[in-house]
């Protein structure tokens, strides 16, 4: 009797081995699976290898009798390998529902999609330094048509939630959160416009690393509201805004943490279209219940986020209004105290030590909207230093504008609800709509931050009110404008707002922007100017110099600048400077205007201001008898603005006709707090003085190596108003100590450029010495 023939198919279907159908069937997630396994050298699983129809059964054949009977094993048909795309991370999957996902390392290993989204300012594997990143991209590319849409970024670990961000003509923008380490990001666009991109599966998908390292050697911008010692702490808001979410100080913080994130990301995103890197501040952070999305309050998230400083300061709410309001009515003896009182209350909160410079942001939360004067009293807008504290401070009068996480950040930038000046203010008339008060509020603030770093006013930028876009930098297309009275439209990278190049320039050079990679830099990052022959001017900085702004006559602002770029990592420490050089490179029609100020500025940071160019060199040359040869005075530190200040200048006896034969045998350093003076004793008991013996009785005294021939290369200085303390450099390698307040003023290393020696020293000094410089020869 014949066996029946499903018992033979049966038995065909039995002998067939797992492997066999590994290989037979060569689908993408077999392929997947199998290279997933041979990299991490584990043992495969049976539902990474088998159909799920046959894993869940013991016996394949029972349920499907009638189909087995009628065909072969031999006859399954196999599906070719699908086509590799190494070059690419961007991938999508068949819109076929069901198909899943099959993915290798987080990545579908399935065709590119013309319709994944293309991130424009982003590469796989970057390496940036700040938590928020800004990323910009296009839907497809070369494509025929325009799409409308979202894009959802997600992290592969479900470390923060997706967030969604609209897609305009094919563009979009987004805010990134990332975390120390690898981010796994997943880029998904979705449109009404595509078929099945409503599908769970990742049918336009991008798949991207992000790799963040926080710059923890720089030191931080420190974050701080600032309260009354009676405030309620609450800011204003309308009726339906303090339903919604509160006034309170906990809403406060949250809404000043994500407009600094947004600062943050918004300045690493200039920095690199300035070809500078990623470069931004840093936050101080502290472990809390996360705040920037809503899943984290939900759940009780915990983690890293910037830390908000509650101060509070020892006037009343009333006193800091009146203060204010008689500063808007231009009272010039009330005019900046509320930045002295916010100085003084965060001095008294932090108490840095001498010396320690730090760097603060401060939202003021008592500013309020006076409907009756029609001023926002407890408001200021100001930045700048106080001493070692760099401070910016601005009132939270459109505070309630804000977003308060990642979501909120696009409907916040887009809000055309009206402002109602019921409650709240409508700044300078440029805050008609909610999305404008976001404007102005987080741009001021972020202009003022700017003060803090150093930056003046330019003539265009952050810097001089171009924040009032800023909301371009975050969104795609922009909602109807109350200020220009437009309808908005698509964002093109030309038409947001910017830091100027100046800004960038300064943040490269700040220790606030240092990244972890910049190697160590020299401490001393002044910069010195040499008058010398010829109406050149040598230019010397220990850190290189970086650029130099030129003024002219009536420039209230900076127009023209000259760069100096580093060559293979390594900066000009020396450059040479004439009067013809500088006029090249003003516009025509500037060029035979008056040079009022060159500013010329380190790569570490320094600055030095020549308010006269052409009178240097006409002041600074003299006449050594001696040698017949010519000597030049050079720029000078210290004011010489102290009472009785008397201009003081000596050439060294051993550098005149009269003692060409004597030698400079030791140097005796009067000091106290201060450079008193300094007197300079020769072999033969003759001695010069320059300023006074003050300060510590008989000073202390340096010998010169006379039999060596040992003489004086340089000075290394620290001086602000005056002269704070000295230190000689000699011809044989050696320093003295540091005489004076070591701690005192700024650092400046005077050194003679390549081929001059030092001659003699000029400046000033009345009390002590409130003038240095040195007089050099060839």
């Amino acid at each position: 009797m014949a066996k029946p023939s499903f018992l033979t198919n049966f038995k065909q279907l039995r002998r067939r081995s797992r492997a066999s159908f590994r290989n037979d069937d060569r689908s993408t997630t077999d392929a997947s699976s199998t290279e997933d396994r041979q990299s991490q050298n584990t043992t495969p699983t049976t539902g990474s290898i088998t159909p799920p129809s046959i894993t869940t059964q013991s016996d394949p054949a029972i349920n499907n009798l009638k189909d087995l009977s009628s065909q072969s094993t031999a006859s399954l048909p196999t599906r070719p390998p699908l086509q590799s795309y190494a070059n690419s991370n961007r991938y999508s999957v068949s819109g076929m529902t069901g198909l899943g996902s099959p993915s290798l390392n987080g990545k579908s290993t399935l065709p590119v999609s013309q319709y994944a989204p293309r991130l424009t300012n982003l590469i796989d594997g970057s390496w940036v330094h700040q938590k928020a990143l800004l990323v910009s991209g296009t839907i497809g590319e070369g494509l025929q048509h325009s799409l409308d849409g979202n894009v959802t970024v997600s992290r592969l670990d479900d470390g923060f939630p997706p967030t969604c961000w609209p897609v305009c003509d094919s563009q979009f923008k987004a805010l990134v959160y990332l975390m120390p380490g690898a981010n796994k990001l997943r880029f998904d666009f979705t449109s009404p416009k595509l078929a099945n991109s409503d599908s769970p599966n990742p049918i336009h998908a991008t798949h991207i690393v992000v790799h963040m390292i926080p710059p923890i050697s720089s030191p931080p911008l420190q974050l701080a509201i600032l309260l009354a010692k009676d405030s309620p702490g609450t800011f204003d808001a309308v009726p339906a805004r303090i339903e919604k979410e509160g006034n309170g100080l906990e809403t406060a913080i949250r809404k000043f943490r994500m407009a600094t994130y947004l600062w943050q990301a918004f300045t690493a995103e200039e920095m690199r279209r300035n070809r500078f890197g990623r470069r931004t501040f840093r936050f101080e952070e502290e472990w809390m219940n996360g705040s920037c999305n809503q899943r984290d309050r939900e759940m009780g998230t915990m983690r890293s986020e910037a830390r908000i400083h509650i101060i509070r300061s020892d006037k009343t709410v009333a006193e800091i209004r009146d203060l204010e309001r008689a500063q808007q009515n231009h009272d010039g003896k009330k005019k900046g105290e509320l930045f002295d009182i916010a100085a003084e209350a965060v001095k008294s909160y932090f108490k840095p030590l001498p010396g320690q410079k730090q760097y603060v942001s401060v939202l003021i939360l008592d500013s309020h909207w006076d409907t009756t004067s029609k001023t926002i009293t407890g408001h200021a807008a100001l930045g700048g230093s106080a001493g070692d504290l760099q401070l910016a401070i601005c009132g939270s009068h459109a505070l309630q504008s804000y977003p308060m996480t990642f979501e909120e950040v696009v409907p916040a930038f887009t809000d055309c609800t009206p402002t109602d000046t019921n409650f709240v203010a409508n700044d300078c008339n440029e805050s008609g709509s909610s999305w404008e008060a976001a404007n102005v509020g987080i741009g001021a603030h972020l202009h003022e931050t700017g003060h803090l770093f150093g930056c003046p006013h330019q003539e265009s930028g952050v810097m001089m009110r171009d924040y009032v876009k800023l909301n371009r930098s975050f969104v795609a297309r922009e909602a109807y404008s109350t200020r220009t009275k437009s309808k908005g439209g698509l964002v093109m990278q030309a038409d947001e707002c910017t830091w100027h190049r100046l800004d960038c320039l300064r943040f490269r050079s700040h220790p606030c922007f240092r990244l972890p990679n910049d190697p160590v830099s020299n401490p001393d990052d002044s910069v010195q100017a040499w008058p010398v022959d010829n109406g050149q001017v040598q230019v010397t900085a220990a850190t290189g110099v970086s650029f130099i702004e030129l003024y002219t006559e009536g420039d209230d602002v900076c127009h023209t600048w000259i760069e100096y770029k580093l060559e293979n990592g390594c900066s000009q420490r020396n450059i040479t400077l004439t009067e013809q050089q500088l006029r090249e490179k003003l516009p025509e029609n500037k060029r035979r205007s008056k040079l009022t100020k060159v500013c010329i500025k380190s790569h570490g940071g320094g600055n030095l201001d020549i308010p006269d160019f052409e009178q240097l060199l006409k002041t600074a040359r003299l006449k050594l008898s001696f040698f017949g040869n010519p000597a030049f005075r050079g720029n000078k530190l210290g004011f010489s603005q102290m009472e009785g200040s008397k201009a003081e200048e000596l050439i060294f006896t051993s550098s005149t006709e009269k003692g060409k034969d004597r030698v400079l045998s030791r140097i005796v350093f009067y000091h106290g707090f201060a450079l008193d003076g300094m007197e300079f004793v020769y072999d033969n008991g003759d001695s010069q003085l320059f300023g006074k013996r003050g300060g510590k009785p008989g000073g202390d005294t340096f010998k010169m190596d006379i039999p060596r021939g040992e003489n004086i290369t340089g000075f290394y200085v620290r001086s602000g108003f005056w002269i704070d303390a000295i230190q000689v450099w000699t011809s044989l390698g050696r320093k003295s100590p540091v005489y004076g307040n070591v701690n005192g003023g700024s650092p400046h290393t005077l050194l003679p450029p390549p081929g001059f020696r030092v001659c003699g020293v000029t400046g000033s000094s009345a009390a002590w010495v409130d003038g240095f410089s040195l007089i050099i020869t060839r």
